[in-house]
């Protein structure tokens, strides 16, 4: 459910996922230390990239949350999706440093000692990481911001990351068979460019003006038909999204006898009532004749069938 966002709870959570994540990388950075596993030491270096990545979903954040001023009339709230894109860059740098890694463990393979202890401090520190990557993703979500989002789910692809080195440390003393370390360690940064390109998708898409979701438009098209009565039509309907906003505009066709103040009257019923199920959207109405020919997306009102 996304609801009227909480600049500062937002705020908040990201500052606080740069100790997080500078406390998750402390611990696998010492399960790696304690076993020698370079499938172990590339997640640790993947987590690494958490680190500058919580840094950069802060301070984007904090400036995506300044009002609207002379240079930026419609505000700042696009600053998350470049923070969104260069995540996901870093992302796929990560995979980088993994598969170079890797590729060391593939030219002089070597058998880990895994002990328990260090298995245990990895599975700690993945357990903490899914924890912050859920809460990160849902209120991301709650809140419409794509730069917590992106960081949740990059977070989240550390935690499947996680799990496949355990899998591959664990298969590598079972079969005796030490190339399966690293060759874990390549499939792992396999998942991890593919997050990172659907990371930097998704943010491309917030750039390019994508419009509303098609959940969030149907409703859109609900409300108007409810609420526009007197109205003759409604016309030319579009709609984007940055961040936290939605930016709706279309056409109101009113009898051309109608007051002004009676034309103003269903704006504001409209407006009301889009805000309602669109936390924090913004509206532009254009009021017209009925003598204006209609184009662009159409929207049925009240009471007329059109």
């Amino acid at each position: 459910m996304v609801v009227a966002r909480d600049e500062k709870m937002v705020e908040r959570l990201a500052f606080w996922g740069i100790p997080v994540s500078i406390g998750v990388i402390a611990l696998k950075l010492l399960a790696w230390w304690v076993t020698g596993s370079v499938a172990l030491l590339s997640d640790g270096l993947e987590s690494l990239v958490n680190v500058a990545a919580a840094m950069i979903a802060y301070f984007v954040i904090r400036y995506a949350q300044r009002p609207a001023d002379h240079d930026h009339q419609f505000g700042h709230h696009k600053a998350e999706y470049i923070s969104a894109v260069l995540e996901g860059m870093l992302i796929v740098a990560a995979a980088m440093l993994i598969i170079n890694e890797a590729w060391q463990g593939l030219v002089s393979p070597k058998l880990p000692e895994v002990p328990v202890l260090g298995l245990g401090i990895n599975a700690v520190a993945t357990a903490v990481n899914f924890v912050w990557a859920r809460k990160l993703i849902k209120e991301g979500g709650r809140h419409r911001s794509p730069a917590m989002q992106a960081d949740g789910q990059h977070i989240m692809s550390d935690v499947v990351t996680s799990a496949g080195v355990f899998v591959g440390l664990i298969l590598a003393i079972w079969t005796g068979n030490p190339i399966l370390d690293p060759v874990l360690a390549i499939l792992v940064a396999g998942n991890i460019i593919w997050q990172g390109y659907k990371v930097i998708s998704h943010s491309l898409g917030g750039l390019m003006d994508r419009a509303l979701e098609p959940d969030e438009e149907a409703a859109v098209r609900e409300a108007i038909a409810a609420h526009s009565g007197g109205a003759l039509g409604v016309h030319d309907l579009k709609s984007r999204r940055a961040g936290a906003v939605a930016f709706i505009d279309f056409h109101l066709v009113v009898p051309a006898a109608m007051s002004v103040e009676e034309a103003h009257g269903i704006c504001d019923r409209l407006e009301d009532a889009i805000k309602e199920i669109i936390p924090g959207a913004t509206l532009a109405i254009h009021v017209e004749p009925e003598s204006e020919n209609p184009h662009g997306q159409k929207v049925d009102v009240e009471g007329t069938g059109k």
